[in-house]
């Protein structure tokens, strides 16, 4: 699959996805097998006002590379701006939301809310492309509902608008995340494209990657499958390699990694803001414990890193 310099085989991609997709787990993610990062999404409308949160969401690493910074808004001349000021970040692509169905967001024609309005989602599109050097790649879903499924007409105008790749998740912006991803789309997206194809949307084991990849897919992406489980990357290519499944990940590598994601968090972030943050990971690392409800109940009531770190320890 090639965006712009990225030339990867078979890619398997970490999801956007707000309050997740941190440098901490951007990173955690990356040494566990991921191939294609994106930051979390941020308002283009916040990032022209210098807002300062949303700069440090697109804080970004080496050795993350290749990231894209996504980005989400509704005026094609906001959008516009919020990308020159990305690309000063060195970004290897810049990827815009048409996908995030919360309500706020559609309300103001933003995230899947550009389903509504094709000609605006193109201006969009044409806007991003024509400020920036680097790629742009777009993320979107099938449509607005069932009874409005535009992505056969919406992905020829994504190519033809001069995104460089696109991402489908595979349900209707009036879903959200319920129901199941309907993957039989992907065959049909795929034949109206000539840039690359990444499905998404309900993929948490390898066989469901392996299938995703068998509809003509480039790449797959995976969100929530990999919050409680970050091994799934690995997991994925070695299935797609061999054929077999690798060994879960042990009760002591999870509490290993709990404690470097962790040490992470703190870095990137402060010890106070650090370990609030972290709390909603403990339930994904520490879910092989027969006692997991009771001791994520205790490590959330720690404010200080040294007692959290030392009960993480005792487990071992």
């Amino acid at each position: 699959m090639n965006i712009g310099n990225i030339k990867i085989n078979k890619p398997v991609c970490l999801a956007p996805m707000e309050d997740v997709t941190d440098m901490p787990f951007r990173l955690i993610c990356k040494k566990l097998g991921a191939d294609l990062v994106y930051t979390e999404f941020t308002s283009s409308e916040a990032l022209i006002r210098s807002v300062r949160s949303a700069f440090h969401k697109i804080t970004i690493r080496d050795e993350e590379r290749p990231i894209g910074i996504q980005i989400f808004g509704g005026v094609p001349s906001s959008m516009e701006k919020a990308a020159q000021a990305i690309e000063q970040a060195n970004p290897d692509f810049i990827d815009i939301n048409a996908g995030c169905w919360v309500r706020n967001l559609v309300a103001r024609g933003e995230g899947a809310g550009l389903l509504k309005d094709l000609k605006k989602f193109e201006k969009i599109i044409k806007s991003v492309v024509r400020a920036v050097k680097c790629p742009v790649t777009v993320k979107t879903r099938l449509g607005w509902d069932h009874e409005n499924i535009v992505i056969l007409e919406a992905a020829k105008m994504i190519e033809q608008a001069g995104a460089k790749a696109l991402t489908v998740h595979c349900r209707t912006r009036m879903q959200g995340y319920k129901g199941k991803a309907d993957w039989s789309w992907l065959e049909k997206i795929k034949k109206c494209i000539s840039i690359p194809l990444i499905g998404n949307g309900d993929i948490v084991t390898p066989a469901d990657a392996k299938k995703v990849f068998e509809s003509g897919c480039d790449g797959v992406m995976i969100g929530r499958g990999a919050i409680l489980n970050p091994w799934i990357f690995k997991q994925v290519k070695h299935f797609i390699e061999t054929g077999e499944y690798l060994p879960e990940a042990s009760f002591k590598d999870r509490i290993e990694m709990c404690m470097e994601h962790l040490e992470l968090a703190i870095e990137f972030k402060g010890e106070r803001r650090g370990v609030n943050e972290f709390k909603k990971h403990y339930a994904g690392y520490l879910r092989e414990h027969p006692g997991v409800v009771k001791l994520r109940c205790e490590l959330v009531q720690y404010k200080d890193p040294k007692k959290i770190f030392d009960r993480l320890k005792s487990l071992l």
